[in-house]
């Protein structure tokens, strides 16, 4: 699918342009961006995963690589690259944040070795599915 853009132009955006574009526009004014730590890069854009508190200690030991989670008192903030939720439904309690838009009150939890920031967002979301008791999206049935 594609669409032109302006009349006249003969510019044609496709979805994952569009997409970008979307989202670009819903997180210009966000504050409390994620200051990443010195040294690190983000070549892949951030977005985060937000889980209450509680299951953050669930989830680190059964991940292969835990990135930088910050946290404040209700939530634990998992970096992850852009775009993490394409056709990816995070489960509830999750809330998936583009842009990763942390409040100002969150602290640096974990600092990983290396330069990204990331946590593998396929472990994290199959190991929140776990601790939830949730079904991954692609398990479930196909109802006709």
């Amino acid at each position: 699918m594609a669409v032109t853009g302006t009349a006249g132009s003969g510019q044609v955006f496709g979805l994952d342009t569009l997409v970008r574009l979307k989202r670009e526009q819903a997180t210009a004014g966000a504050t409390g961006r994620l200051p990443l730590p010195a040294g690190m890069t983000a070549p892949l854009g951030c977005d985060a995963v937000a889980i209450p508190a509680r299951f953050g200690p669930l989830i680190v030991p059964r991940l292969p690589r835990v990135g930088c989670v910050y946290a404040d008192e209700a939530h634990w903030w998992w970096i992850v690259p852009s775009d993490s939720d394409y056709a990816l439904p995070w489960p509830s309690p999750a809330h998936y944040a583009p842009g990763a838009p942390i409040p100002e009150a969150a602290r640096l939890l974990n600092r990983p070795d290396g330069t990204v920031p990331y946590t593998p967002p396929i472990p994290l979301y199959l190991t929140l599915c776990r601790v939830t008791g949730t079904t991954p999206d692609w398990s479930r049935p196909i109802s006709v």
